[in-house]
């Protein structure tokens, strides 16, 4: 598995990185009306939509644990699973969203591509190959009607 870094940790190293680019020379500073308003009702869209995702999990009685994806003992496909496979990372992507909204910063559009393909690479692929190996055919279906993120 190529995945180390917990998510949450990731998300918390790359708002640190990017308070550090809203400060620095390439932070490209945007004035956003309301920008307060608009990151608190992005991060509690991002919150709910992991906790639903959390509470999928809870009910499946499967693991959370994202470095060990191959302990799973079943495959969520209902509720926000099925809008999206990875709901609890589409949770993380708007909360950073959220925060660069308020640290008002153009510089940060790159820190948040570059989350999101850390976690495609580091979290997502490994954890799909992973429910390959453990539930076969059912993934591969789930996979055709559920896309990735969104």
């Amino acid at each position: 598995m190529n995945n180390k870094i917990p998510p949450p940790i990731l998300l918390v190293l790359f708002g640190v990185a990017m308070w550090f680019v809203a400060k620095s020379e390439f932070a490209y500073p945007v004035s956003i009306p309301f920008a307060l308003v608009i990151a608190i009702m992005l991060a509690a869209v991002g919150v709910l939509i992991a906790v639903l995702a959390l509470r999928r999990f809870s009910a499946a009685e499967t693991t959370v644990n994202p470095l060990k994806p191959d302990t799973a003992t079943s495959l969520v496909q209902s509720g926000i699973f099925s809008k999206s496979r990875n709901p609890m990372y589409v949770g993380l992507v708007i909360d950073l969203v959220a925060w660069a909204v308020w640290l008002q910063s153009l510089g940060n559009i790159a820190m948040l591509l570059v989350f999101i393909i850390m976690l495609n690479e580091w979290q997502i692929k490994p954890e799909e190959a992973a429910m390959r190996k453990l539930f076969g055919h059912e993934y591969e279906t789930y996979c055709r009607k559920v896309r990735r993120w969104l």
